[in-house]
């Protein structure tokens, strides 16, 4: 019955076990591909919102150095 159930004999398929693998793998190097990215977003982030503070800041407006 439970041969039947499962719908095949013999155990696993070996194609199926080196397909599941296979994207296993892929999943993996996804995720790192994606983390990779997000770091790099990240800092392009941080730069980009470094230079809009700067250019914010009206050269006319800057308050006189103390001397």
């Amino acid at each position: 019955m439970a041969k039947a159930l499962l719908g095949y004999v013999g155990g696993p398929d070996p194609r199926m076990l080196s397909e599941v693998r296979r994207l296993q793998q892929r999943v993996q190097d996804l995720e790192h591909e994606l983390t990779k990215l997000q770091a790099e977003n990240d800092a392009l982030t941080a730069v980009v919102d470094e230079h809009s503070l700067l250019s914010s800041i009206e050269l006319d407006q800057r308050e006189p150095a103390l001397t």
